[in-house]
């Protein structure tokens, strides 16, 4: 899994099926140090996130087998809301965007 700042929503009146129902949201890749790294991307959300939180996300096959119907074309899906990042780069760091 990889880490990822939600930077905005993606709207859409047509999708496939099996995205029916699935919030897409726009997601910024980050590095250690929480900051960006590498170009925004769209993603399933199943969580829940919104604007500024920090996410665990990946992609791949892991990304379609997150969501409810796990057969979909999902190149990238969100997989958690992260409360804090401990370590070197990001000791004790708050992490979403005001979530409690």
């Amino acid at each position: 899994m990889k880490l990822g700042r939600i930077i905005g929503s993606v709207m859409c009146t047509q999708k496939v099926e099996s995205f029916r129902g699935v919030k897409l949201l726009l997601l910024q890749p980050v590095d250690e140090k929480l900051e960006p790294s590498g170009e925004p991307l769209i993603a399933c959300d199943p969580v829940q996130a919104g604007p500024g939180d920090l996410v665990l996300w990946d992609g791949g096959r892991e990304a379609a087998l997150a969501l409810e119907n796990w057969y979909n074309p999902s190149d990238a899906t969100v997989m958690g809301i992260v409360d804090q990042v401990y370590g070197q780069q990001g000791q004790g760091t708050q992490s979403s965007g005001g979530r409690k």
